[in-house]
């Protein structure tokens, strides 16, 4: 199974995307719809981004697990006004729980804790075209730092 870590750094990152969608009338569905993780720690991880709550998004992620065993499927919805908000499976609180923040049409900022406790702090910036996310993740205690490349389908 991915370890937590993996599955935190997945899901900060993906909670970015669905800000996309509020950078202008003209980008309005950017960041609607697959996206796939595509550096070598991707592991084959997808996300969906769906719009949802009062202008905020609903994010579904698929984690590939080992073994033949299905998914791992995590569903957050990120009102993007900073607020702490539960990080699910099967529809029951992980102890995960994400925030975010759009600065401009490109740029955006996040936090993940776990149980309260800092797990990651993030930065993301989309590329011009609208088709390249970059995270950059800090974990906790700032030694680690992981890049993170999505690409929307």
């Amino acid at each position: 199974m991915r370890s937590a870590t993996t599955v935190t750094r997945f899901i900060c990152g993906a909670a970015f995307l669905w800000t996309l969608g509020w950078a202008s009338p003209a980008r309005a569905q950017l960041g609607v719809g697959e996206w796939v993780r595509t550096d070598k720690e991707g592991g084959g991880m997808t996300m969906t981004v769906a719009a949802c709550c009062k202008g905020g998004y609903r994010l579904t992620y698929h984690v590939p697990i080992a073994n033949g065993q299905p998914p791992l499927e995590l569903t957050v919805d990120l009102p993007m006004d900073g607020t702490d908000v539960p990080t699910l499976s099967a529809g029951k609180p992980t102890g995960q729980t994400m925030s975010a923040k759009r600065l401009d049409d490109h740029h955006f900022t996040g936090v993940v804790k776990q149980n309260g406790k800092l797990s990651l702090t993030n930065t993301a910036t989309l590329s011009a075209d609208g088709k390249t996310l970059t995270v950059e993740d800090t974990i906790a205690g700032g030694n680690v730092k992981v890049t993170e490349v999505w690409t929307k389908k």
